[in-house]
């Protein structure tokens, strides 16, 4: 996680340069869409696929066999990862034993070797095999499929454009910011000189000490995989492809004066949409009450409700004119145990109806789930402390959209406190509209297009010239 020096690419503003049009294409482009099995990596690139095809491009979809189905729902073809890259994500501690008992930066590091590093072998030959199979003007691989720097490394002139979609916080290195995974905001106010020279201590600690063997391993991989050694390490492999789009707003992101020129900012590519069916019986109660909290821990991180649901449901139990309003993610709400009068529970609802009623969101940290709540205006409550979710924390706490509990499993006290905390002061709900409204002018999916067909033609004109 070597230290970047400041580049000549564009600096980091309020407002990123708008994608070049995209040029006329004879023909529909042929598409590589990569993700790793997991839930929060997959929803934004199958609403890429989504878009995509419905632009008319042809578009293959590599990833779990668990997504076959909703893969085919976008109008893409599914293409199944091999065996030793795949995995089941709605059980990670079981797919991979050696993340549990662990925390904070060893946490985070026994998943970047478990989840994305061992994979990468099998996802190359995967990527290949599907290049060579048929014509691929691109590949669009979410940010944690990491074997896009060995495809970099192995492209010859002729090869597809590479496009990394970052569908967690901005994860590459910076003289401006803290080493990834700490969940460290850049300092502000007067503090704000001592941060670069906070940044370079954290980054030697991190890069002689805490990531020195996980960067070993993974250049000795990189140059067993493609002959030559990875030029960077492994946090800036990214920096290796044509373009790097990330899926939200830069006033969602903190600052980088070092900010690479082919970083593109485009949204979310996950926006709320209509939606049709059935509702609960106590839908009608959310536009009665005087004010709504919603409380998800996801899809995932789901197994223990303990961890956040109970905290806000015991926390807010029988709250004054306060409606709660749980989610499970898909499992039996019975499991949540007794309800007190003023909460109600449903394992699914549909944002596009729920988060206009909501008040406050309370979550764990999903970083799609953020951005529908800024998308909206919502303040939110945030308590999440593994895989990117101190990251999304941290840039909750720093954009002033919300309160950070800084742990994984608060009190009951604590959320009530922190939840009544966004709802006695205008500034959360501002800070949230503000971003939203950046949101709102944001082009998502249409823009990634844009730069994807920009990348394919700058690859053609280069072989032609």
């Amino acid at each position: 996680m070597t230290l970047l020096a400041p580049s000549a690419g564009a600096s980091f503003s309020g407002s990123p340069a708008q994608p070049a049009a995209a040029p006329r294409r004879a023909r529909p482009a042929s598409l590589l869409l990569a993700s790793t099995p997991i839930h929060g990596h997959i929803t934004p690139m199958l609403n890429i696929a989504r878009h995509l095809t419905a632009a008319g491009h042809d578009v293959r979809f590599l990833t779990g066999a668990r997504w076959q189905a909703a893969v085919e729902r976008t109008g893409a073809r599914f293409l199944p990862l091999p065996a030793e890259a795949d995995f089941d994500d709605r059980d990670l501690d079981a797919a991979f034993p050696d993340r549990v008992g662990r925390h904070g930066l060893d946490r985070v590091l026994a998943e970047v070797r478990s989840i994305f590093l061992r994979p990468v072998p099998a996802q190359l030959r995967a990527v290949q095999a599907a290049i060579a199979a048929e014509q691929t003007d691109a590949v669009l691989a979410e940010t944690m499929f990491a074997a896009m720097p060995a495809l970099a490394l192995s492209r010859g002139a002729g090869g597809p454009a590479l496009i990394s979609v970052g569908v967690i916080p901005f994860a590459m290195p910076s003289v401006d910011t803290a080493p990834f995974g700490l969940g460290i905001a850049p300092l502000r106010g007067a503090l704000a000189p001592l941060s670069r020279l906070r940044n370079r201590i954290l980054a030697g600690v991190a890069d002689n000490l805490l990531l020195a063997r996980i960067e070993r391993e993974a250049r000795a991989m990189f140059k067993e995989l493609v002959g030559t050694p990875l030029p960077t390490c492994a946090m800036d492999g990214v920096r290796l492809v044509d373009a790097i789009v990330q899926t939200t707003v830069p006033e969602f992101e903190y600052p980088r004066s070092d900010l690479p020129a082919n970083v593109h900012f485009v949204g979310p590519v996950t926006r709320s949409q209509p939606t049709e069916g059935p509702l609960p019986a106590w839908w009608p109660e959310l536009a009665a009450a005087k004010r709504v909290v919603h409380v998800t821990q996801g899809t995932i991180a789901n197994t223990d409700f303990t961890e956040l649901i109970r905290p806000t449901i015991d926390g807010l139990a029988n709250a004054d004119g306060t409606l709660v309003v749980v989610t499970t993610g898909g499992r039996p709400v019975a499991d949540l145990g007794p309800l007190p009068e003023n909460v109600r529970a449903a394992e699914f609802l549909p944002y596009d109806r729920l988060l206009p009623l909501v008040d406050v969101l309370v979550t764990n940290g999903g970083y799609g789930g953020v951005h529908l709540a800024m998308e909206r205006g919502i303040p939110v409550v945030i308590a999440g402390v593994t895989e990117d979710k101190p990251e999304v924390a941290a840039r909750v706490r720093w954009s002033g959209v919300g309160v950070d509990l800084r742990t994984g499993r608060p009190s009951s006290r604590r959320v009530a406190a922190a939840v009544r905390e966004v709802l006695s002061s205008d500034s959360y709900a501002a800070a949230s509209a503000r971003i939203g409204a950046a949101i709102a002018r944001s082009g998502g999916s249409a823009d990634l297009e844009r730069i994807v067909l920009a990348q394919i033609e700058a690859r053609a004109v280069a072989r032609r010239g």
